[in-house]
């Protein structure tokens, strides 16, 4: 699980239906029925190359295969798991919709000596994946993070979104943003990640680079807060 274990995968043959977000490989397929969706889970259920951390979200329109919770933590395996549910997708007449699948993070900032991961702990009811993060032990809540604030800035603490998407996604949900009354804060590291804000300067961060967009503001991929 590593950095080279997460350009691989995006590198792979056979993998075009997955998504790579903050929390790793996403898939979401399209389905008829509840009853058509929970055949089709039950299938991939049994493939054998499934980890630990891998979940499955089902209801009456999708069924949303994660395969990891982190970026980094992407196992060689998960690979061969994708093009296997993939697979299994063509046989049940399934298709896939990549423009379906996100993450929605919260980071939440401090002074490094007031940083307290254990209060969010013990208030969302998360279970550790990082020193620094926490995440929804059921897999369904958004995994919070914590993240440094400059010691030497006046500021104290802060809050900020971030949402992972498909790499041919952003431009459309920056744009939408935008359209919605949003403005841009910080564009360096486009087309990667865009730094958004409300009218009342909240701040969100659309995130593409986990699926592999290019990030010129960067010399390596930020670091993902699952590790």
């Amino acid at each position: 699980m590593s950095e080279a274990d997460w350009r691989a995968f995006l590198a792979a043959d056979g993998v075009e239906d997955w998504v790579v977000l903050h929390g790793g490989p996403t898939a979401v397929f399209r389905v008829g029925s509840m009853v058509e969706g929970a055949r089709f889970a039950e299938a991939i259920a049994a493939v054998p190359d499934l980890g630990p951390k891998a979940t499955l979200t089902l209801d009456a329109k999708q069924v949303t295969v994660r395969l990891t919770r982190g970026v980094y933590r992407i196992r060689p395996e998960e690979v061969e798991a994708a093009r296997r549910i993939s697979a299994i997708a063509r046989d049940h007449g399934v298709t896939a919709d990549r423009s379906a699948a996100q993450e929605v993070q919260l980071a939440i900032a401090a002074k490094p000596d007031l940083i307290d991961i254990g209060f969010w702990r013990a208030v969302l009811g998360y279970e550790p994946l990082a020193a620094d993060n926490s995440v929804d032990p059921l897999g369904i809540g958004s995994a919070v993070w914590m993240q440094d604030i400059d010691p030497a800035k006046p500021l104290r603490h802060a809050m900020h979104i971030d949402v992972s998407l498909a790499r041919e996604e952003a431009e459309r949900r920056r744009d939408a943003a935008v359209a919605a009354g949003g403005r841009i804060v910080d564009d360096s590291n486009a087309p990667g990640s865009w730094i958004l804000a409300d009218r009342s300067g909240n701040k969100v961060c659309i995130a593409a680079w986990p699926d592999g967009a290019p990030t010129p503001g960067w010399a390596e991929p930020e670091a993902d807060p699952g590790e």
